[in-house]
C-alpha cells in the first residue's frame, strides 16, 4: 500500500460462517444453504465502507485496520430442482469459476451477488440445465417489474464437462453468453478454456458513476468478447499449482498463479502472484482504478476449513 503517507502492506481476516440442512420429502430433497462472512482489515477488504465512519468513500484514515463489514454471501432454499433466495448468479455458478486462483477477476467474467429464483434439471445421464430469474445487486439491480434471466446448459463426463450460459440483461436489454470446455488430461492434470461474447449497444454510462461504464450485470469484461484459460496440477495429495490467464476485447490482460499447500487436513496456504496489464482504453483503465499500466501484487492466504 502506498497513498503517499503510509507504506505498508494490506491485511485481511475473514471469518466465514456456513450452515447447511437437508431432508428427504415427498416432493423431493429439501436444502437450505447460508455462508455470511465477517471481515477485519485494511480498506482493500471492503471498498464499499473504505470509510471507518460509515461513508461510501475512502479518507485519509481508511488504511487503518478495523472491521470492515459483514456480507450475506448465500442464503437459499431448495426443494427438488427449485431454489429461492440469495445467491450467486448462475451466469457465474452453473457454468463455474474462473479457475482456482484467489484473484480470479482480474479480467471480470460477470456480476455475482443476486436474489434469485432457479430451476435446476438433471437428466441423470450428464445432461444438466438451469434457468434462473435474478435481481442483481448495486446498480445492476433491475429497475422494472422484468427480472434478469439466465438459461444453461451442460454435459458432463468422465473426461470433463462443456458448458453453455446465455444472459439476458433486463434494464440494457443487452445479451452476453459464454462456454466452456473442462478437460480431466489425468488425475493430476486438469485444464479449462473458457470465452464470452455480449451486446453493448446501450452500455454507456461511465465507470466513475459507480455503474455500467460498458458494462451490465453480466457482461462486465472490457468490450464485446473475453477469454479465459487455467489449469491445476497437483504435485501429490498435499500440493498444487493452479493458473490462471484472461484477456478482453479492451486488451485487458491478467495472469494469476498460486502454489496451494495442505500443511494439515483442514489447514491450507496460499501463495499466489498477480499480475494486471490495463489495455489502452482510458475507460477500461478508469473502471479496474488502475494507477499505472502494469501492476504486480502477492498474496499469502492462511486458511481452515472444518
Amino acid at each position: 500500500m502506498d497513498d503517499g503517507s503510509h507504506d505498508t502492506y494490506y491485511k485481511q481476516a475473514r471469518f466465514t460462517l456456513k450452515t447447511w440442512t437437508g431432508q428427504e420429502t415427498e416432493l423431493g430433497t429439501l436444502k437450505t444453504y447460508t455462508e455470511t462472512r465477517f471481515n477485519f482489515g485494511n480498506s482493500t477488504g471492503d471498498y464499499e465502507f473504505g470509510d471507518p465512519d460509515g461513508g461510501g468513500s475512502k479518507t485519509g484514515t481508511s488504511w487503518r485496520a478495523r472491521n470492515s463489514g459483514v456480507s450475506l454471501n448465500f442464503a437459499w432454499i431448495q426443494l427438488g430442482g427449485l431454489r429461492v433466495g440469495k445467491d450467486e448468479s448462475a451466469f457465474d455458478t452453473f457454468i463455474g469459476y474462473a479457475g482456482n486462483v484467489i484473484q480470479d477477476t482480474i479480467v471480470p467474467y460477470g456480476g455475482f451477488d443476486t436474489n434469485v429464483i432457479q430451476y435446476y434439471f438433471d437428466a441423470g445421464n450428464g445432461f444438466s440445465a438451469v434457468v434462473s430469474l435474478e435481481e442483481g445487486y448495486g446498480g445492476y439491480t433491475i429497475d422494472s417489474y422484468v427480472p434478469h434471466v439466465v438459461g444453461g446448459v451442460k454435459w458432463t463426463q468422465g473426461w470433463g464437462a462443456i458448458t453453455g450460459v446465455l444472459s439476458y440483461d433486463s434494464n440494457y436489454e443487452e445479451v452476453a453468453g459464454k462456454v466452456r470446455l473442462d478437460v480431466n488430461v489425468s488425475n493430476e492434470l486438469s485444464l479449462w478454456v473458457m470465452g464470452g461474447y455480449g451486446s453493448d449497444d446501450n452500455l454507456g454510462d461511465s465507470p466513475t458513476t459507480g455503474f455500467a461504464g460498458g458494462r451490465g450485470m453480466y457482461k462486465q469484461w472490457g468490450g464485446n468478447w473475453a477469454v479465459w484459460g487455467g489449469g491445476t496440477y497437483k504435485f501429490n495429495e498435499k500440493t498444487s499449482f493452479n493458473a490462471q490467464v484472461s484477456y478482453d476485447d479492451w486488451k485487458n490482460l491478467g495472469i494469476a498463479a498460486n502454489v496451494a499447500y495442505d500443511v494439515v487436513p483442514g489447514f491450507t496456504v496460499t501463495a499466489e502472484v498477480d499480475y494486471q496489464n490495463v489495455g489502452s482504453d482510458d475507460l477500461a483503465k478508469g473502471w479496474f482504478n488502475a494507477s499505472k499500466k502494469s501492476n504486480v501484487g502477492g498474496i499469502l492466504r492462511f486458511q481452515r476449513s472444518f
